[in-house]
């Protein structure tokens, strides 16, 4: 049933809170896979844009009808037999295939988010921001970040230039400060991330998209629909790593 109002009156503003925020940076820095912390990040750098933002596509028309018909998203991208059904060149296919590889499933992010134990409100305000949530892999998938650690930086640099959150901010670029500090070679980290947020920032906000229509496009039509380019400074970082003889997706061999 979709929401009907946009803000429950009991919600609380969330408060901004750095070093709180910082504490939990940490904790990421020595787990990547402890996605939880990004949540509790999230918690801790509230970007001010986000209500006017929710509140503009709640009541727009595209967003009415999304709230209307779109069924729970984690259910539909975890549901991987429908999903194959789907054109074999379609985003659907690309989605299945990474989180296969990867190991992931939507409930899993769904389930990590929760950790946090925030109050649930069933409101329009909440519908819109576990769109966030549940689009984050779909980001990946649609840039062709992958989820090394640069890659993640990147796909959250894209993030922020899509919705200019401070935690998006805030990971990405300190966490290729780290990159830059743990490998000490002349691979383009900045530079990727920065390419990634101005990509985001010139592409339409995946957030904003019909999940399941996308889904059934074709991954590059999607991609030049979106506005999303081919990434060169994210390429260009895995060859200088891969010419030294460094894994990528295996940074920790490379720092010991």
């Amino acid at each position: 049933m979709a929401p009907t109002h946009f803000s429950d009156p009991r919600r609380e503003k969330l408060r901004f809170r750095p070093f709180k925020a910082m504490a939990h940076f940490r904790q990421l820095i020595r787990d990547k896979e402890d996605t939880e912390q990004v949540f509790h990040i999230f918690e801790c750098l509230p970007r001010r844009s986000f209500w006017a933002d929710a509140k503009a596509f709640c009541e727009s028309a595209k967003g009415r009808a999304l709230m209307e018909s779109e069924p729970y998203l984690p259910d539909v991208l975890d549901d991987h037999e429908t999903l194959l059904t789907l054109p074999e060149n379609s985003v659907a296919h690309a989605y299945v295939a990474f989180m296969r590889r990867e190991g992931l499933t939507a409930a899993g992010l769904v389930e990590e988010s929760e950790r946090v134990r925030r109050p649930s409100y069933g409101d329009q305000l909440e519908w819109y921001g576990k769109r966030t949530r549940d689009t984050h892999d779909l980001v990946h998938v649609l840039t062709g970040y992958g989820r090394d650690a640069l890659g993640e930086q990147c796909a959250l640099g894209f993030s922020y230039g899509q919705d200019r959150g401070w935690t998006a901010l805030v990971i990405a670029w300190a966490g290729a400060v780290e990159l830059r500090r743990r490998v000490k070679i002349n691979a383009p980290v900045f530079k990727a991330v920065g390419e990634a947020q101005r990509m985001g920032t010139a592409a339409q906000r995946i957030i904003e998209q019909d999940v399941r229509a996308l889904l059934a496009e074709p991954l590059e039509a999607a991609r030049a629909r979106l506005g999303i380019k081919p990434t060169t400074q994210y390429t260009k970082a895995h060859t200088v790593y891969r010419a030294r003889g460094i894994d990528p997706y295996n940074f920790l061999a490379a720092a010991a």
